[in-house]
């Protein structure tokens, strides 16, 4: 398996390793609670969903220097293969970055069909982690942990001190055969003011992953535990 392309400063790649996670969150499940955050563009919404502190007041203004130093995601996918999208970002200036973030588009396609109410339909599904919650079963996305936002397809992980790296990760599966494009954005902040912009003084750290997923089923079989589904053959 080859590393997919990342393009941005530099090309960087290699193949992550598979989680070992046998839950996804359908789509549904994945609306991101994002209904009270929704507001038209440029609107600054002055009160969170449920009252709640909003993840970007207080933002300062500036830009910050950002470094990814891994952009990684394999760009020969399988249906039913689970995979690691990893980007790991660096604070490459002096000043503490006040809520690194980033967003990522493209796990989802647009189905040419004038008969669907909503043409969008997922070529990537977000894994899961299996959790607890009240005593019943519950499964948490397989994304950057503790950094969900209100923002669709946005995750941000908080301040960022100098010198100081953070890895956002995915753990997705593949669910639709065909090409595709995954891009990729890091910021500074949700609301604007901060700015994250490359060491070099340039535009925000930016870049894309593309290849296609094959129609072949992956090689897969069951563990010694005789539950856990793995791939490969002994």
């Amino acid at each position: 398996m080859f590393p997919a392309v990342a393009r941005y400063n530099r090309r960087s790649g290699g193949v992550a390793h598979v989680l070992g996670i046998r839950w996804y969150v359908r789509p549904a499940l994945r609306a991101r609670r994002n209904l009270c955050a929704l507001a038209l563009a440029g609107v600054v919404a002055g009160v969170g969903c449920g009252g709640a502190e909003r993840q970007d007041e207080d933002e300062p203004e500036g830009d910050f220097a950002v470094e990814v130093v891994r952009a990684s995601f394999p760009e020969d996918q399988k249906l039913a293969k689970r995979s690691n999208l990893i980007i790991t970002v660096r604070n490459a200036g002096e000043d503490t970055i006040p809520n690194i973030a980033v967003t990522v588009n493209g796990f989802n396609f647009r189905k040419a069909d004038p008969e669907l109410a909503d043409p969008e339909r997922p070529q990537f599904v977000i894994n899961g982690r299996p959790r607890e919650i009240g005593g019943f079963p519950e499964s948490k996305e397989a994304s950057p942990l503790g950094c969900d936002t209100a923002y669709v397809n946005t995750w941000a992980c908080g301040p960022l001190a100098a010198g100081k790296a953070k890895t956002f990760r995915w753990s997705v599966t593949a669910v639709e055969a065909g090409d595709f494009e995954i891009n990729w954005r890091v910021a500074a902040g949700l609301d604007g003011k901060a700015k994250a912009v490359d060491p070099g003084g340039g535009e925000a750290p930016s870049g894309s992953f593309s290849g296609r997923v094959s129609d072949e089923a992956p090689e897969v079989r069951v563990a010694d535990d005789g539950e856990t589904v793995v791939e490969g053959t002994r």
